[in-house]
């Protein structure tokens, strides 16, 4: 009987220390940290930095997806208003190394390696000591190819709004940094691909909605399409863009006379600009 009881004795510790095993296994997982700016629209967040990090976890299922984000006032505001809780970068470092994990891949959705990204980097080289693997991958518009991409993304989801007469104006958030040359570089594609009538202008930098609207002019242009050069639809989309105050872009084409129309749909929730980030993942992954 003693010898039975020291077989059953024995075959549990060795189901505990397998199953401690298989939990250590899982805590280890690596993990890819999507670091996106944020939103305070829960429906626009869900569409587009949730879509991105379900094309994440579907094309990299052996990784563990997480969310950070950069922008501090709309964390406040989501874990007050509807009591969200979502880390910001130093957090979300901090719980991966308590989390024992020891390999990452940051992923930032922002689109070009302006000051966000330049904080997101400094934030997390602090960490590097601390992880067997720590990768920082690319941006969205980096390689001639994803300008590419995304010229051909603006092409096919806009050909609604692609008529004689209609000029397709997009608004981006533009930066003092020297990665603002993005939307110029894109204009450039768009003007070669022969979507003359197609303009990018910027909320807080140049090209300035007075340069786009001058361009508009001169083009001889009826109808304005309005729509949205960021990931997610937001604030900036909402009211900057789309809003009735007599400073935002619909109400300033209005007052010079042409028809408007707003197109409220962030980049992120398109395929062409999940495939993007998909892709830099992959590289990182892949160094």
């Amino acid at each position: 009987m003693n010898k039975l009881f020291k077989a059953i004795a024995l075959m549990l510790a060795v189901l505990t220390v397998g199953a401690a095993a298989a939990a250590c296994k899982k805590a280890v997982k690596p993990v890819i940290l999507a670091v996106s700016f944020g939103t305070s629209y829960n429906d626009s967040r869900e569409k587009t930095i949730g879509a991105i990090e379900k094309a994440l976890e579907k094309e990299y299922p052996n990784y563990e997806v997480r969310r950070a984000f950069t922008a501090q006032i709309v964390i406040d505001i989501l874990k007050e208003r509807d009591k969200i809780e979502i880390d910001n970068v130093k957090q979300a470092m901090e719980r991966l190394v308590a989390d024992g994990v020891k390999d990452v891949i940051i992923q930032p959705t922002h689109i070009m390696s302006g000051y966000e990204y330049d904080d997101v980097v400094k934030e997390v080289k602090e960490y590097e000591s601390k992880f067997n693997s720590l990768k920082i991958a690319k941006t969205m518009l980096i390689e001639d190819s994803d300008y590419d991409a995304m010229a051909a993304m603006i092409e096919a989801t806009t050909k609604d709004y692609n008529v004689d007469g209609s000029a397709v104006v997009y608004m981006g958030h533009g930066t003092e940094h020297a990665a603002n040359e993005t939307y110029a570089k894109l204009q450039q594609k768009l003007n070669a691909k022969g979507m003359s009538n197609y303009f990018i202008g910027t909320v807080e930098a140049e090209p300035t909605v007075e340069d786009v609207l001058e361009a508009v002019k001169a083009g001889g242009y009826k109808k304005v399409v309005l729509i949205p050069f960021m990931i997610v639809c937001g604030d900036h989309a909402n009211n900057d863009m789309a809003g009735d105050e007599e400073d935002s872009w619909k109400s300033i084409f209005e007052a010079e006379g042409f028809e408007v129309e707003c197109v409220l749909r962030g980049l992120g929730e398109s395929s062409e600009v999940q495939a993007l980030v998909v892709k830099h993942c992959g590289e990182a992954i892949g160094k």
